[in-house]
C-alpha cells in the first residue's frame, strides 16, 4: 500500500513539474524578473508548504495574478533598473507574507471571505484579458511599449507592419498545438511544447528569422538579502502589500477549500496563512516572486492521482534538477512559446461560464462587471484596490439594510417562523416577536433596534417584545450598551423586552453588566420565551 501511495505521488510530483518550469518561465516574463526568482519562489513554496500546509494537493508555487500585481506595483514605484526591480519586488514579498503570518497569529483567516466571488470572478477575467493582451506583441514579434491595453492595441495597429511572420507562425502553432494536447489532461502539454521549442532552436539559428529566445539563464545559490530601502519606501510598499495578500488569500484559499470539499476533507485557515506567509517570508528574502496555491496547477496535481504532500516536495526535486542542469536549454526557450504558454495557461480564466450564471441567478453581476471595468480601466493595481473596495461596500450595504423578520406559532407546534412566509402562523396576543435575520455587532445593531422600533410602533396593543437572538453568536460592547440602552427606554413605555435563543456568551454578558433588568429574561427558546410571556401579561 505505501509503495503504491509513494508511486502516486511520484508521477503526480513529476508531471506538476513540467507544468512549473513553463509557468515559471511565463510569469517570470510578467513580473520583469529573472527566471530564478520564479524557481526560487517555486521552490521555496513547495518545501516550505509541504512541512506546514495541510492540503495534500495544493501547490503554493507563484500564480498570475500575484506576478501582474507584483509588477503592477513595483512599476508604479519607478524603479531605475532590474537591481531595483528585484529590491522592491523582495520588500513587498516580505511585507506580504509577514502580514500573512499575522492574520494567521490573530485568526483571521476567514477575513478572506470579504473579497466576494463575484469580485473575483470579474477581477481574474480582466486580469486575464490584460495580461493576454501583453503577451500579443511578444507572439508576434513587434515591439510596443504602452502603459495600458487601449494604447497598447493602438500602437500593434499602427506597428502592423513590424509583425514578424515567423513569430507570429511559430507562436500561434505553439498555442494551437498546447490547446490541442489539452485533450490529453495527463500530459504535460506545456513542458512537451517547450521542450520541441527548444529542439528547433537548438537545430535553426531562430535569429536569422527575426524569432527572439529567453537568452543566457544564470541560476545559482540565492543569497538570504533583506532589501536596503530607505523608510519611505517600505511604508509604500507596505500599504501595497494589502492588496496583494488578500489577492494570495482568496486565491488560496478558494483553491485549496475547493479541493477539499471534493474530496470531503478539512482545512484550518490560519494554518493555510501561516505556511503561505513562511513561505512568502523566504521567497522574499532569497529575492524571489510572492506564491500562493493557484488553482490550475493544484488541480493538475489532484488530478494526477496525488495522495499526500509528498508529490509536492517530489516535483521541488525535479524542478531543482532542471534548474541547475539545464540552463542551456532554458536559454534557447524561443519567446514566441513563453507567451503562447502564458496565453494558454490564462485561457481558462476567459471563460465567461461564471460571469453568466451571475445573470442567471441574478444576484451581484454588477459587481462583477465593476470589477472588469475597473482593471480595464485603472490597471492592474488600481483596479485590485477598488475590486476590494467594492467588496468592502458590499459587505456594508447588506450590513447598513437590516432585515428583520415577525415571527408566530405554526399551529400548535411549538414552532415559530417567519410570518410572511407562513402565512397560517398566527400571532399571540399583545405580544411581538422579531427576529434580526443577521448577527447583532457594531455596524449593523442600531440600524436593527431601529427597526424594530418601528414595528413595535405599529402595533400600539404590544406589551411585550420577544427578540429572537438566533443569528448573533456573541456580542461586541457597542452591541451591548445599545441592548442595554433599548430595554431601559422599553422599560419607561411600559413594555417587557425578552430574548429568545441567548447563546452562553451573551447571556453571561447581559447578566454580568445589568443582572436586575435581564435576570429571568433570557431563554433558549422562543416557546419557552412565549410560555413565560403568557404568565406575566
Amino acid at each position: 500500500m505505501f509503495k503504491r501511495l509513494l508511486l502516486v505521488d511520484v508521477v503526480a510530483g513529476l508531471s506538476v513539474a513540467f507544468i512549473l518550469l513553463p509557468e515559471a518561465v511565463a510569469y517570470a516574463a510578467i513580473a520583469h524578473l529573472t527566471i530564478q526568482s520564479a524557481l526560487t519562489a517555486a521552490l521555496i513554496g513547495l518545501g516550505v508548504y509541504a512541512l506546514l500546509g495541510d492540503s495534500p494537493y495544493a501547490i503554493v508555487a507563484p500564480t498570475s495574478s500575484a506576478a501582474a500585481l507584483l509588477a503592477a506595483v513595483v512599476l508604479s514605484m519607478r524603479p531605475t533598473d532590474a537591481e531595483a526591480i528585484i529590491s522592491l519586488g523582495s520588500a513587498l514579498v516580505i511585507l506580504t507574507g509577514l502580514g500573512l503570518l499575522i492574520f494567521s497569529k490573530a485568526k483571521l483567516g476567514r477575513l478572506s471571505a470579504f473579497v466576494s466571488r463575484p469580485v473575483l470572478h470579474g477581477f481574474s477575467f480582466a486580469l486575464a484579458i490584460t495580461i493576454i493582451s501583453k503577451q500579443l506583441p511578444i507572439l508576434l514579434g513587434v515591439s510596443v511599449q504602452a502603459p495600458n491595453i487601449y494604447k497598447l492595441y493602438s500602437e500593434l495597429i499602427l506597428k502592423w507592419h513590424e509583425i514578424s511572420l515567423w513569430s507570429s507562425l511559430f507562436g500561434v502553432s505553439a498555442l494551437f498545438i498546447l490547446i490541442l494536447l489539452k485533450r490529453w489532461r495527463n500530459l504535460p502539454s506545456a513542458f512537451i511544447v517547450l521542450v520541441l521549442g527548444i529542439v528547433v532552436s537548438h537545430s535553426i539559428n531562430l535569429a536569422a528569422y527575426h524569432i527572439e529566445t529567453v537568452g543566457t539563464v544564470r541560476i545559482q545559490l540565492p543569497t538570504l538579502n533583506i532589501p536596503q530601502l530607505p523608510m519611505e519606501k517600505w511604508l509604500q510598499l507596505a500599504e501595497l502589500a494589502c492588496g496583494l495578500m488578500v489577492i494570495i488569500v482568496a486565491e488560496s484559499w478558494g483553491s485549496i477549500r475547493s479541493l477539499a470539499l471534493i474530496h470531503g476533507g478539512k482545512v484550518d485557515s490560519n494554518r493555510e496563512l501561516l505556511a503561505l506567509g513562511v513561505a512568502n517570508v523566504g521567497s522574499g528574502l532569497l529575492q524571489g516572486m510572492p506564491v500562493g496555491a493557484g488553482f490550475s496547477v493544484s488541480s493538475a496535481n489532484e488530478d494526477a492521482g496525488a495522495k499526500t504532500k509528498f508529490a509536492g516536495l517530489i516535483a521541488a526535486g525535479v524542478l531543482l534538477i532542471m534548474a541547475v542542469f539545464g540552463q542551456e536549454w532554458i536559454a534557447l526557450i524561443p519567446q514566441p512559446i513563453v507567451a503562447a504558454a502564458v496565453i494558454n495557461a490564462l485561457a481558462h480564466a476567459l471563460n465567461p461560464k461564471a460571469l453568466l450564471a451571475l445573470w442567471q441567478m441574478n444576484r451581484d453581476q454588477y459587481l462583477a462587471i465593476a470589477a472588469i471595468i475597473a482593471v480595464l480601466a485603472f490597471g492592474v493595481l488600481h483596479g485590485m484596490l477598488i475590486s476590494i473596495g467594492l467588496s468592502l461596500v458590499g459587505a456594508i450595504r447588506s450590513f447598513s439594510q437590516p432585515i428583520v423578520r415577525e415571527l408566530a406559532e405554526l399551529g400548535t407546534s411549538r414552532d415559530y417562523v417567519d410570518r410572511e412566509n407562513h402565512p397560517k402562523a398566527l400571532p399571540r396576543d399583545n405580544i411581538l416577536i422579531l427576529r434580526p435575520e443577521e448577527p447583532l455587532f457594531f455596524a449593523s445593531v442600531e440600524g436593527i433596534l431601529a427597526e424594530i422600533e418601528m414595528r413595535l410602533k405599529a402595533r400600539p396593543e404590544v406589551q411585550i417584545l420577544i427578540i429572537s437572538l438566533e443569528h448573533s453568536a456573541d456580542f461586541d460592547s457597542t452591541s451591548a450598551e445599545c441592548l442595554i440602552e433599548y430595554a431601559a427606554h422599553l422599560d419607561r413605555h411600559d413594555i417587557v423586552l425578552l430574548l429568545a435563543r441567548v447563546k452562553d456568551p451573551i447571556r453571561d454578558l447581559l447578566l454580568k453588566q445589568v443582572l436586575v433588568k435581564f435576570q429571568h429574561k433570557l431563554f433558549w427558546s422562543v416557546a419557552d420565551a412565549v410560555i413565560y410571556a403568557q404568565k406575566i401579561k
